[in-house]
């Protein structure tokens, strides 16, 4: 476990490890997890320049407000932008990429448990917490290859909490609840490692932030969700994590060098006393892909086995088919 304590003192340390004007990508970060890991990179680093995608454009500009208050000399452009559908983030990327030759950090949250069809035929909660986070990825791994200094991605989703997977049903049209979380936790962490095999300058993480207030039950339906809405506002209160140490958790994961790529590059805040090399997903110290709990620890045993029969038993070709399947059929490339 990594205390709170050692993180903030790695945070401390952030402005005089990397030079000014590190450029940065939030994906979902109107409110929530997005939104605290937003605010904890704007405090930490010297004149960033932070790219961050919501729906909200009210919400949007307050951040962007509540961001120059945290640090005037940051430059922080809001992008309106519904990522359900996989063609507006090719155009979102695009318009990034004319922008900018290198990007230091992707970090990824967006979430939602509404039920539905999005305009382009996926299950709405699937495209959002799998398909669209690997389009971004995709899309900007040419740019994050490319920087000098701090080359990582961050999906805060559900880190450490893989499952089975029923390769029959890949979007979870039938799929009940209780194993809906570790299917999609399994195709992300797997889905991680297949592109990680082309960019080895780069550390992907998949963590659990922990229980944190954030807008995923906001557009919910049905009676579950509804159950589910109640019991966080009576509970939540007692249980939630701060949002500053939402943030500075996040934050820690996307610049300790705990956390190496899979070249052995040290590119992040010097380890201190206290913390050591995390082992990855293949359960190699330092091996550039990490599932994480919300303590900054890799999986349990039990997990790291249920990966490995996964990677033998044919699901990571199989879900490697169906993503440049889907990628193909809607947007005519596997990636821009």
């Amino acid at each position: 476990m990594v205390s709170i304590d050692l993180i903030r003192q790695s945070n401390a340390h952030i402005s005089t490890t990397f030079p000014a004007g590190l450029v940065a990508l939030f994906v979902g970060a109107t409110s929530g997890i997005g939104e605290h890991s937003l605010k904890a990179f704007a405090k930490y680093f010297n004149k960033p320049r932070v790219y961050f995608i919501g729906r909200s454009q009210e919400a949007g500009n307050r951040i962007v407000s509540e961001c120059k208050a945290i640090n005037s000399a940051g430059e922080y452009i809001f992008i309106k932008c519904d990522i359900t559908s996989l063609k507006r983030i090719d155009k979102v990327c695009q318009d990034i990429k004319n922008k900018e030759t290198t990007l230091n950090l992707l970090f990824i949250s967006a979430g939602t448990l509404a039920n539905g069809k999005t305009e382009e035929g996926l299950h709405l909660s699937v495209a959002v917490v799998y398909y669209c986070r690997l389009r971004f990825i995709v899309n900007m791994i040419p740019l994050l290859r490319k920087a000098s200094h701090l080359r990582r991605v961050v999906n805060a989703f559900v880190g450490a909490h893989e499952g089975p997977i029923d390769i029959r049903d890949i979007q979870s049209w039938n799929i009940p609840l209780t194993a809906y979380r570790g299917q999609h936790a399994s195709m992300l962490t797997l889905m991680l490692e297949v592109i990680a095999r082309s960019a080895p300058e780069v550390t992907f993480i998949h963590d659990f932030p922990g229980v944190v207030k954030s807008g995923l039950l906001r557009d919910a339906t049905g009676i579950i969700m509804l159950l589910f809405k109640a019991y966080f506002t009576v509970v939540g209160p007692f249980v939630y994590m701060s949002g500053e140490e939402c943030g500075d958790r996040q934050l820690f994961f996307a610049t300790s060098s705990r956390y190496l790529s899979s070249s052995g590059v040290a590119c992040g805040v010097p380890m201190t006393d206290g913390i050591t090399t995390a082992t990855a997903t293949n359960s190699t110290v330092g091996g550039g892909v990490y599932s994480i709990n919300s303590d900054g620890e890799p999986a349990s045993a039990k997990v790291t086995t249920l990966l490995n029969d996964l990677r033998k038993n044919g699901t990571v070709d199989a879900l490697c088919d169906d993503v440049e399947t889907i990628f193909t059929a809607i947007t005519g490339s596997k990636a821009i």
